[in-house]
């Protein structure tokens, strides 16, 4: 079988978690093949496939506009099965809400989703996880994904029950596609930045241009953070979010943590995930 790994990705998070899970289904004898989504380069000729994985960061209990626009671009389905894939800071319920526009456009384009996978990747904005935390979140990617392109294989899933309350959080929260190319112009290098052009290179949206060394910021932002997460001399500057600006890569091979060194935020349900992957991954060995 033939699987499209369409992903976006900002930091490197979604890139991550595909690039793992698509291992694990070429294990399995299968062909995978990454597919970007990027402002910059339009979408391949992807040909027939079997099997379609759709994958992105959630944004405010939503899936970013660029990925949505990336699924209209899509060629008609002939029934193919999809599947969702979603990285998220947090293991809330919430969450299960950004699956429901991407399902509802895959089926306009007729593909049928049947399944949604959910992993937590460590934050790139609001506030900075430790190393060890997202090393223990790795480790539970690593566990799950054989399993996970097993089921891709079956053609069988599930899709999250997504409740009122989430639904009314998720629709507030839509507002970031309109506000953020405004905020986003509010972006700003300090003089800390050295004009390397990496937040140009990384940029998903082709937002940033160099002038006289310096990066200007255009009306395309959608809150990826690439800019400010990857900048070496920490220069980015996130306007009005700035508060919540996160700098640096994490190191997914530092030591876990343990249960007792779980951030106090969502305490309860990181461990919660954690355990339940954890012992699902130990069963199946």
């Amino acid at each position: 079988m033939r699987a499209i790994f369409l992903y976006f990705t900002g930091t490197g998070n979604t890139l991550r978690v595909c690039q793992a899970l698509c291992e694990a289904w070429r294990a399995r004898g299968h062909v995978g093949e990454l597919v970007s989504v990027r402002a910059d380069t339009p979408l391949p000729e992807l040909g027939a496939f079997d099997r379609l994985i759709v994958a992105f960061p959630v944004h405010g209990f939503n899936a970013p506009a660029p990925l949505l626009n990336a699924i209209r671009a899509l060629p008609a389905g002939e029934g193919q099965k999809a599947y969702l894939v979603r990285t998220s800071g947090e293991p809330l319920a919430l969450n299960d809400a950004a699956a429901l526009t991407p399902c509802k456009r895959l089926r306009a384009r007729g593909y049928e989703p049947v399944g949604d996978f959910h992993y937590v990747m460590p934050y790139n904005i609001i506030f900075r996880h430790t190393d060890g935390m997202a090393s223990r979140m790795w480790r539970v990617v690593a566990g799950r994904v054989a399993a996970d392109a097993a089921q891709i294989e079956s053609g069988e899933g599930n899709l999250p029950a997504v409740g009122v309350f989430s639904r009314a959080v998720s629709f507030v929260c839509r507002i970031e596609h309109v506000a953020m190319p405004v905020v986003g112009r509010g972006f700003r290098a300090t003089e800390a930045c050295v004009g390397c052009g990496l937040c140009e290179k990384r940029c998903p949206q082709g937002n940033i241009t160099m002038h006289e060394g310096r990066p200007v910021f255009g009306k395309a932002c959608v809150a990826c953070m690439a800019c400010s997460f990857g900048c070496p001399k920490d220069a980015v500057r996130i306007g009005v979010l700035n508060g919540w600006r996160v700098n640096g890569a994490y190191d997914f091979n530092a030591p876990s943590v343990a249960d007792d060194e779980v951030c106090d935020y969502c305490k309860k349900s990181y461990l919660e995930y954690y355990h339940e992957q954890e012992e699902t991954a130990e069963a199946e060995e």
